[in-house]
């Protein structure tokens, strides 16, 4: 009973499902106590089968069938059937004595019966449970070496029919059939085990496809049929390792796979995995048949992936950066990750030349990867190059006039000692996109943001009035002019804060609040008091029924 307490109750299960888990103490039914174990059934909205491990590997655990549960959260249900067990906690000892006992008598009483009566039971067992009936026909056919018997149940047991409505395998009944695909893999990995790994690897591969053709109807949202498909692979490469099929036709299948001749997005399968299997002989037709693919299909997701992979592991540069060339983004993206692998391999001028390329390529300088750009002003700045850094985020600032592409102009200039010239011909862009925006409502955001970024206040509220600006524009505006224009700042505030009088909400009167405050400070720095008591006075009459704003209200003192 090691590490079952209501400390590790709250951490597990964290405090809102430990909290909620003090409800469902009284919707336990069924509690049995195993040596080691304890499992449940939990009545709410729905029936849940929980069970907590006491004292696994890793400590308390537990496991549920609730949807929270089955995304690998401790819910409440367990905290409910934890609660109930160290409730017991004297008696628990006892409980899990008395399991043992058990065990060890089921045990002693089946090795003492006669095979007659041992061969019934089990028949009995079988007839009454039809998983364990499955299981022991795919043992037999194993043991008789009946290849086709074991397809056929392999196949019977990732049929969806059983529990398919309307030909679809519904989320309720998705994990009972991931566990039923689980089977045929334990199958598999039998075969394997008893010296048949020839047929597991044929076994496999019809799996993989059938498994392929079945997710397309399972709503596998809690990704079961993933795990089955990841111990599939598994079940193969192990197989694989112990036959030591045809080198040449194991790297034939493993590229076949690999683009796609099986697409169930389940199996991931990476060739270079099987190295060791397929030695010399097998991955000199891995790398040729690649290639083909690729020459085949130089854009192809799936044959990129696979030349990359096999270029990158025998270390040939080369051949990764020809493979990302055959297919050139126009925004310069992949560009950019042949400059980064030539500066792994400290070709350094080479991935100069790359990046820059990218830049010259790109059809919109707007739409050009930003981290393009920003490589290859670091790349400048490091070879003492200022002017080509000031000039790349001249021509982007031109093309993509944002707040950031400035910041990024002014930073770059100010470090090659050019900033008032470069803040002139950016300001005069920002001012002519302004006065194109002067009839939106919008105003001109870059520029007002450029001149309050610039700490040029006076410059940003003559630009606001006479383009216009965005109400939290004029807000920072009022913010930073207020104590040396306070009717300026006022009368921003007064208009900002007109609007809202008229909306509901907590996060509205939030605002309000704060509008009145600075309402209030403007106010005070102009000695007219009086007439923010008379405001203040005429708003609260106006919103009196608006409880949570009075209350907030009065929570500042106004």
């Amino acid at each position: 009973m090691q590490g079952l307490t209501e400390e590790n109750l709250k951490l597990l299960a964290g405090p809102r499902s430990y909290e909620r888990g003090l409800g469902y103490l009284d919707a336990l039914s069924g509690v049995e106590v195993g040596d080691g174990w304890v499992t449940a059934s939990v009545h709410g909205t729905e029936r849940y089968e929980v069970e907590l491990t006491l004292d696994g590997p890793g400590g308390l655990s537990g496991e549920c069938d609730c949807p929270y549960g089955m995304e690998g959260n401790f819910c409440k249900h367990l905290v409910a059937l934890g609660l109930t067990v160290l409730a017991q906690r004297e008696s628990l000892p006892r409980q899990r004595k008395a399991a043992r006992d058990r065990a060890q008598d089921l045990d002693g009483w089946l090795s003492g019966l006669p095979k007659d009566e041992l061969l019934a039971l089990v028949r009995e067992q079988v007839g009454e449970d039809w998983q364990l009936r499955r299981r022991l026909e795919l043992r037999a056919a194993s043991s008789r070496g009946d290849l086709s018997a074991v397809r056929a149940r392999i196949r019977d047991l990732l049929d969806i029919g059983p529990f398919a409505r309307y030909g679809y395998v519904e989320y309720a009944d998705a994990r009972a059939y991931a566990d039923q695909a689980g089977q045929a893999v334990s199958a598999i990995g039998a075969l394997t085990g008893s010296g048949r790994a020839d047929d597991a690897i044929t076994l496999a591969r019809e799996a993989m496809r059938l498994l392929a053709d079945a997710v397309e109807t399972v709503d596998d949202s809690d990704g079961w049929l993933g795990q089955v498909g990841t111990d599939l692979a598994e079940a193969h490469h192990e197989a694989c390792r112990s036959a030591r099929p045809d080198p040449g036709e194991l790297a034939r299948w493993l590229v076949g796979h690999a683009l796609g001749d099986v697409d169930d997005g389940l199996t991931d399968i990476d060739p270079l995995d099987y190295e060791e299997i397929l030695g010399e002989e097998g991955m000199a037709v891995l790398r040729k048949l690649a290639v083909e693919a690729w020459r085949g299909n130089r854009r192809g997701w799936a044959e990129k992936y696979l030349m990359e992979r096999l270029a990158k592991a025998g270390g040939d540069v080369d051949a990764v950066i020809a493979v990302h060339a055959a297919d050139l983004s126009p925004n310069g993206h992949t560009h950019l990750v042949i400059a980064h692998e030539l500066d792994t391999a400290r070709r350094f001028d080479e991935a100069l030349r790359w990046a820059e390329r990218g830049i010259q390529d790109a059809r919109d300088l707007a739409a050009v990867d930003t981290a393009l750009v920003d490589y290859l002003c670091d790349r400048y700045n490091q070879a003492d190059r200022l002017p080509d850094a000031v000039a790349l985020r001249r021509d982007h600032f031109g093309a993509r006039r944002t707040l950031l592409t400035y910041q990024q102009l002014r930073a770059a200039a100010r470090a090659a000692d050019c900033w008032p010239a470069e803040r002139e011909g950016a300001l005069a862009l920002l001012r002519a996109d302004a006065e194109q925006q002067q009839h939106s409502r919008y105003g001109g955001p870059a520029l007002i943001d450029a001149l309050l970024d610039d700490k040029d206040t006076d410059a940003a509220w003559q630009a606001a009035t006479e383009t216009g600006a965005h109400d939290q524009q004029w807000l920072t505006l009022a913010d930073q002019v207020r104590a040396a224009r306070p009717a300026d700042a006022l009368g921003v505030y007064r208009r900002l804060a007109e609007p809202l009088t008229k909306q509901t909400g907590n996060a509205i009167y939030e605002q309000l609040t704060s509008l009145l405050l600075s309402i209030r400070d403007c106010h005070r720095r102009l000695d007219t008091q009086d007439e923010f008591t008379t405001y203040l006075t005429a708003l609260r009459a106006d919103q009196k029924r608006k409880r949570n704003l009075m209350r907030l209200l009065d929570q500042h003192g106004l």
